[in-house]
């Protein structure tokens, strides 16, 4: 009899465990752990596509040739003067309403850093902020004010805040019953600023943390920085371009008629890859750690957000120094890949947070905070 009760109560446990995992399954408030559990467990495979992202690199001459503005003219009359690309930095965000759309979210403290980097570490001539949405706290209204969202009134004097219809962003689509996400709508609209106007685009999470001076002075009509050290793709959330670029036409067209649907990074990744081999003379790349190193994998994520110990700080912080605002030599600036670090860190991040506490990330945008954030009554 005692042993028919141990089996009972075994039998019992097999059949609460499942129910256990589907309660915690169901429960949203588990939801971003285990998300990340999952995306953590896949990456971490074997033979995970982030390996091959995440491998060690060599620049190549060309790429450097890039990078330190060598890179030759073509044409028969090399000795014309061109004029270099506008120090004028374009970003874009609030393309959905986060009035009806919660998920899209609001311009928060990581934009102020990024728009903040193009003024203090870009030192950009001109910054434009594209916007259709970015009243805070959010409005039904289209037209309500953006200076009601405090970050942007924090970044009113140094910014042109250029306002987008959502009848003009619905337009921007290949057709008007077409799927797309406001990503993909803002991937159009930032290659037609480049064309008509030229520039640096820059999305909102990226920093850039010197200027720009080599590239400006590129003669190719469009610069790109590789993602990966294998290389896959040429990234689009970093971009610096001539108007009326031979290259970004090709890319235009190449939206024509497409069903984004059911893709994320094919047009914004690897397409812009496919043309350079196809058209190598009308673009200009950057080894990856131009734009976009560290990377996206787990590894890379953690290594920018762990908290460093004093010693460890102190280095970076120097090495940061001599490297004239960035972690690596040939570093201009950093894409701080917010769909894969949002849940695990940059959500959590404050201006106390970026004054206080040292990791890599922190330490490098820590100077783009204005003096009275994150700062202590005492302190001030």
């Amino acid at each position: 009899m005692h042993h028919d009760m141990g089996f009972l109560r075994r039998r019992r446990i097999y059949y609460i465990v499942p129910f256990i995992f589907l309660f915690i399954l169901l429960t949203p408030s588990t939801w971003p752990s285990v998300r990340q559990f999952g995306d953590h467990i896949r990456q971490k495979l074997p033979f995970a596509y982030q390996w091959k992202v995440q491998q060690d690199f060599v620049p190549t001459q060309n790429e450097l040739d890039c990078l330190y503005g060598r890179t030759p003219r073509l044409g028969t009359d090399s000795r014309e003067e061109i004029d270099p690309i506008p120090n004028h930095v374009h970003f874009i965000y609030g393309l959905s309403n986060p009035y009806n759309k919660p998920s899209a979210g609001t311009f928060d403290f990581l934009c102020y850093l990024a728009v903040r980097s193009a003024i203090v570490g870009m030192k950009a001539e001109k910054i434009s902020l594209h916007y259709t949405y970015l009243a805070d706290p959010p409005s039904p209204d289209p037209n309500a004010n953006p200076l009601s969202n405090p970050w942007i009134h924090r970044l009113k004097d140094d910014i042109e805040l250029v306002h987008h219809t959502a009848e003009e962003m619905a337009a921007l689509k290949s057709s008007p019953d077409a799927t797309w996400q406001a990503a993909h709508v803002s991937d159009i609209l930032r290659l037609n600023l480049l064309q008509e106007q030229g520039g640096i685009y820059m999305d909102m999470d990226a920093f850039g943390f010197r200027p720009f001076i080599n590239l400006l002075k590129s003669p190719r009509g469009i610069i790109l920085g590789h993602e990966g050290g294998n290389r896959g793709g040429l990234c689009n959330a970093i971009m610096v371009a001539r108007k009326n670029s031979s290259f970004i036409d090709r890319w235009l067209k190449e939206y024509d008629g497409a069903d984004l649907s059911k893709e994320w990074n094919y047009h914004s990744v690897v397409l812009p890859k496919e043309l350079e081999l196809q058209h190598p003379d009308e673009v200009c790349t950057l080894p990856p750690n131009g734009f976009f190193w560290p990377t996206w994998t787990w590894d890379h994520i953690e290594f920018m957000h762990e908290k460093l110990g004093s010693d460890e700080a102190r280095k970076w912080a120097a090495e940061i120094d001599r490297n004239g605002g960035s972690l690596y030599e040939d570093q201009l600036a950093y894409h701080a890949w917010s769909q894969m670090a949002w849940e695990r860190h940059l959500s959590k991040l404050t201006p106390e947070v970026v004054r206080t506490r040292d990791t890599r990330f922190n330490l490098l945008v820590r100077g783009f905070l204005q003096d009275d954030l994150g700062v202590s009554p005492r302190q001030q």
